[in-house]
């Protein structure tokens, strides 16, 4: 008995000192319960020529071809020869409704393929819907259905959601209704390289081919983001899950219901990261912010003043910590906003006032991207270089300056990234305007130290970091 008393004592203090969170875990019953008949599952159906001999919703199958008639069961009965078929492209994703009387959000890419599109509700309803607006940016949609009194989901703030929490998905995973799916947030404000203006939201949630357009709610049973991406090498969930921001889903909504477009803001600058390399040849104690590798000519960046080689480090008061951060800012800044951008110009940091402007349609349609960064370089020199024709520097609009890299003969050049075809438009911050300043800049460089130098690839300007060899 006394044996009995021990065991039961350590029992009771072994659960005592387990943490709270882990003694409760979250229960996801009511919030599957509650919130799923306002999920609903998208499909799109269109109408393809009849072929000749052949039509309905099967291949033409000879008379007498072995296991004709399991592939009729398969593919349904034959068609009637020259009429047109009509057919259904499958479940092709999610969506929810978010007013009563119809109007449903999902993304771009699961209706962007056109035709009819059928909505499936929970109780089993089917109904033709509305494509009201649609944008491939974002990766938003919204729809609408004729119908009242609907099943609807409430819209949280993903601002306030935090790094760790538990959040749950709702969708058609390979065109399995309401499935049910969990997990946590891993990472908030992710860049994608196909989508510069959505800080999107990483969960460790399951998400599969089917899911896409389908809510992610917090445990409070708001809708926190659109379930929209994963990152996978097979095709299916690798633990690497996608969500656009439901702030800024719900904004790009109100615009395509109001006026069946979205503005977003426009700074005109072609930024990339800054590297510890380049951070250190800018003098900076740290990588931070976004290096401006162009300025666009006629935008908002050239009228207030803007530089090659600026490196922005907090707009409108916003830090940038990488050059991913920018474009998701400076997108979401109202048209027409006066802003002051905060720069590191040399030495010194400046403060720069700009008015934004709506990003033109044929930057958008581009989806313009940041450089890809250099090779990590590690020294300097080793290099021929030759003088360019005034057409060859027109071509590029680099004015006075700008030579040709014709050949890079030994290590301290290739180790640094250089290339053959390259052009060095800047060095130290300063135009390159012949072989022979350009020598005399390396000559005037303390050794030892790296410097930015702004090259020209492939007609995309990049600025690498290149480290002055000591003596």
């Amino acid at each position: 008995m006394k044996a009995y008393r021990w065991f039961f004592l350590a029992t009771v203090l072994i659960a005592l000192s387990i943490p709270a969170s882990a003694r409760h875990l979250p229960d996801f019953v009511d919030l599957a319960e509650q919130y799923s008949p306002a999920v609903v599952n998208i499909s799109t159906s269109r109408e393809r020529p009849a072929v000749e001999g052949g039509g309905g919703g099967a291949p033409d199958i000879p008379e007498g071809m072995p296991f004709g008639d399991l592939l009729e069961r398969f593919f349904g009965e034959r068609g009637q020869p020259g009429l047109p078929e009509r057919f259904e492209r499958g479940s092709m994703g999610s969506g929810f409704i978010y007013t009563e009387d119809g109007y449903i959000l999902t993304n771009h890419h699961v209706i962007e393929n056109g035709g009819e599109i059928v909505v499936r509700l929970s109780d089993r309803r089917v109904f033709t819907a509305e494509l009201i607006g649609s944008d491939p940016q974002s990766d938003v949609a919204v729809l609408k259905i004729d119908a009242d009194e609907l099943p609807t989901l409430k819209l949280g703030s993903s601002e306030s959601l935090k790094v760790g929490e538990w959040v749950l998905a709702i969708g058609s995973p390979f065109g399995f209704d309401h499935s049910v799916t969990a997990g946590i947030v891993s990472a908030k404000g992710r860049s994608l390289p196909s989508d510069n203006y959505v800080p999107f939201i990483q969960t460790d949630v399951a998400i599969n081919p089917g899911n896409s357009g389908g809510p992610l709610f917090n445990m409070d049973g708001e809708v926190v983001g659109i379930n929209s991406q994963i990152y996978s090498r097979t095709g299916g969930f690798m633990g690497l899950s996608f969500a656009i921001p439901i702030d800024m889903a719900v904004e790009v909504a109100r615009q395509l219901r109001e006026t069946g477009t979205v503005t977003r803001g426009w700074l005109g600058v072609l930024i990339q990261e800054v590297t510890r390399e380049l951070a250190d040849s800018f003098g900076m104690s740290r990588p931070t912010g976004a290096l401006v590798a162009q300025v666009q000519p006629d935008s908002p960046a050239e009228k207030a003043g803007f530089r090659t080689g600026d490196v922005i480090l907090r707009f409108n008061g916003i830090d940038v910590p990488r050059s991913s951060a920018l474009p998701p800012i400076v997108g979401r800044t109202p048209v027409g906003s006066e802003v002051d951008v905060d720069v590191r110009r040399g030495d010194e940091e400046i403060v720069i006032g700009v008015t934004i402007e709506a990003l033109p349609e044929e930057v958008a349609s581009a989806r313009s991207r940041t450089p890809a960064p250099p090779v990590q370089p590690q020294s300097l020199l080793g290099m021929q270089v030759e003088p360019l024709t005034e057409e060859e520097r027109s071509a590029l609009g680099l004015g006075e300056s700008g030579i040709r890299v014709i050949e890079v003969t030994d290590n301290p050049a290739r180790a640094a990234g250089v290339r053959s075809g390259d052009v060095i438009a800047q060095f130290g911050g300063d135009p390159v305007t012949s072989v022979d300043d350009f020598r005399e800049q390396v000559e005037a460089a303390s050794a030892g130290r790296s410097v930015p130098v702004l090259i020209h690839r492939d007609g995309n300007p990049v600025f690498i970091a290149l480290r002055i060899p000591n003596s």
